[in-house]
């Protein structure tokens, strides 16, 4: 049985029971040895995963055309996640002409990127707010002790990218891709710093504003739906900072020169700038083909080998990088963990497969952190060699400040932590 072969080399050393449609059960792996049964409930599947399994496993899950038993998605994926090089018969093709068609699927106009946008970051702010901490911070958090609350570790992610920017009273800052404002907020709050954020998502454009005003903070903070190339364009004006947290995987590589161009242009003479972006450790890549479908269209996690050349062709300098290995998949497990509490208040929301479609996201995504070679990596940018003092050490010391002056409770968010 060809699906059996092809399951049973993604799996290593693990053990499968496999029931297709007709009721034929086939051990895959040890014997005596506890077992996931992955059922196939429709003939078709085995086809479709046979051909295209990167794609099609997770389309099958979310229709219900397979399950799971003696454990969850999470489960089954760690265990057929072990050989990241199972491709299927189509998925070795589409591998051959990965190079040329990467350019194509990244290939990321302004009107592209708000439809891609659109299309993951419009979901209702109420479904978000039922697995994200209470600032909704949907990017990596930093777990500068493995103890940290989700809610913690967010804030510690604030507190180390202002460290890095180094920030005094009456500075202008730019956050590119700001999401529901609360990076921009904090900033604004804790360092006195004037901020500007953009967004593509009407809908993070909405919440960041109000929570602006909640906060008292409309003065020193505004959000503008915008794109960065159309602020670039327009010339007219620079910043002293600008952060950008999760948003560098939505541009995509032939768009990179642009995006560099872009910052270099915005940031004063002795202007620093925060790149925070999903990486890759084992070199250059290819979006998964479901996450590329469903989840992040237009999107890809590039390896530091293809961002770096570009920061130096266009002028900046890199003044600092940092690489955060397992941080993203501690975040993505309190993520999952906070979302199947809350599960039946999602499907209310939407629907089973919606609920199916972001279990599946959730899980495979962690993973891709804990097996798969995926990072987050920081790095540090500036116009000028004297932007930034000659050693580390003033991070430590801004972070240590920061920590002592103790943020007051976020305003205009609800909290989420009692959902662990």
């Amino acid at each position: 049985m060809l699906l059996a072969r092809l399951l049973g080399a993604a799996i290593g050393g693990g053990s499968l029971d496999l029931v297709t449609a007709d009721g034929r059960r086939r051990r895959l792996g040890p014997a005596g040895v506890p077992a996931l049964t992955l059922w196939l409930h429709d003939p078709g599947v085995a086809r479709d995963l046979l051909m295209n399994p990167r794609l099609r496993f997770g389309e099958a899950y979310m229709d219900g055309r397979l399950s799971i038993k003696g454990g969850t998605i999470y489960d089954m994926l760690s265990l057929l996640m072990t050989d990241s090089t199972v491709q299927g018969a189509l998925g070795r093709v589409l591998e051959t002409l990965s190079p040329a068609l990467r350019r194509l699927q990244q290939h990321n106009p302004m009107q592209r990127s708000r439809r891609n946008v659109e299309h993951h970051y419009d979901l209702s702010r109420r479904f978000y707010e039922l697995f994200l901490d209470r600032d909704m911070q949907y990017s990596c958090a930093y777990f500068a002790d493995p103890a940290m609350t989700l809610d913690e570790a967010q804030e510690a992610k604030k507190r180390h990218i202002a460290a890095k920017l180094l920030l005094v009273p009456g500075m202008r800052v730019l956050d590119i891709g700001c999401g529901w404002g609360g990076m921009a907020l904090y900033l604004a709050r804790t360092t006195g710093a004037r901020v500007t954020g953009i967004t593509l998502s009407s809908e993070q454009l909405a919440v960041a504003r109000e929570r602006a005003e909640a906060a008292g903070l409309s003065d020193r903070v505004t959000f503008e739906l915008r794109d960065y190339r159309e602020l670039a364009a327009s010339n007219t004006e620079r910043f002293d900072r600008i952060v950008s947290v999760g948003m560098f995987e939505h541009v995509g590589l032939p768009h990179y020169r642009a995006y560099f161009d872009a910052v270099r242009a915005l940031l004063t003479e002795n202007g620093v700038a925060l790149l925070h972006s999903i990486g890759r450790l084992d070199g250059p890549g290819a979006t998964n083909p479901w996450m590329r479908k469903y989840i992040f269209p237009g999107g890809y996690s590039p390896a530091l080998s293809e961002v770096l050349p570009v920061v130096e062709s266009s002028g900046l300098l890199s003044t600092d990088v940092e690489i955060l290995r397992l941080h993203y998949a501690e975040t993505l497990r309190h993520w999952r963990n906070r979302f199947e509490a809350r599960r039946d208040e999602a499907r209310a929301l939407y629907d089973e497969r919606f609920c199916r479609m972001w279990e599946f996201y959730l899980a495979g995504a962690e993973l891709s952190f804990r097996t798969q070679g995926h990072m987050v990596f920081q790095i540090q940018l500036a116009r000028s060699l004297g932007a930034v003092p000659l050693v580390r050490d003033y991070m430590v010391h801004a972070e240590r400040e920061l920590a002592l002056a103790a943020s007051p409770p976020v305003h205009g968010a609800r909290s989420t932590e009692s959902a662990i």
